[in-house]
């Protein structure tokens, strides 16, 4: 990692800013940034907010969500971890709360104009950003992504053929709670994941 990375990143690791300065309520425990940048890394993974079991691991993806996320990729868990291969850069960085039902909390408010644009003006190298889920469609596919997370997904081939530097391909979450969206969205199983897979290896191999 370079210099100017590992350094916004211990910033990012040590901020507080959903407890000092939220927009709304405060973050209801102690914060615990987790990301993964990378200095070296071609594939961005742009993920939502950590659920319990990262806020607990302090690692992205130590969860259901990331088994299915890793078979999605084609890829075992030390290529993943690997920051030579991938950067995990979510849009909130700390687990933001459940609501009453159980569900976790959108990504809090105030870590993407904190801290994002820094930290994409400093990996450079990303040529892939997978936007996983509509908050990170939102922030980086602009008006590329359509009205509905359904929409964007299934237009992925004119995303990818458009002038978008870097490439971009989005992703519903990986959550066991879009199960019945995958059943109901068989395409994306069928054409997306193949494509999915083989711009991974082109990037990591």
């Amino acid at each position: 990692m370079s210099q100017a990375l590992e350094r916004l990143t211990e910033r990012v690791r040590a901020c507080r800013i959903c407890i000092d300065e939220p927009r709304g309520q405060p973050l209801p425990h102690e914060p615990r940034p987790v990301l993964q940048p990378s200095s070296t890394a071609r594939i961005l993974l742009a993920g939502q907010a950590p659920g319990t079991k990262v806020h607990l691991s302090g690692m992205p993806f130590t969860d259901a969500s990331g088994d299915r996320l890793r078979n999605w990729l084609g890829v075992s868990a030390q290529e993943f971890y690997d920051t030579e291969k991938f950067a995990i850069v979510p849009m909130g960085f700390c687990f933001p709360g459940q609501d009453a039902k159980g569900g976790d909390l959108p990504p809090r408010r105030e870590c993407a104009p904190a801290w994002r644009s820094d930290l994409m003006a400093l990996m450079p190298q990303i040529d892939l950003v997978l936007t996983i889920g509509g908050y990170a469609q939102a922030w980086h596919m602009g008006t590329t992504r359509l009205p509905s997370l359904t929409e964007t997904v299934r237009n992925w081939r004119a995303i990818w053929d458009g002038p978008s530097i870097p490439k971009v391909l989005p992703l519903p979450h990986p959550s066991w709670r879009n199960t019945g969206w995958l059943k109901k969205n068989p395409w994306f199983e069928m054409d997306l994941l193949p494509f999915l897979r083989s711009e991974i290896r082109y990037r990591i191999d």
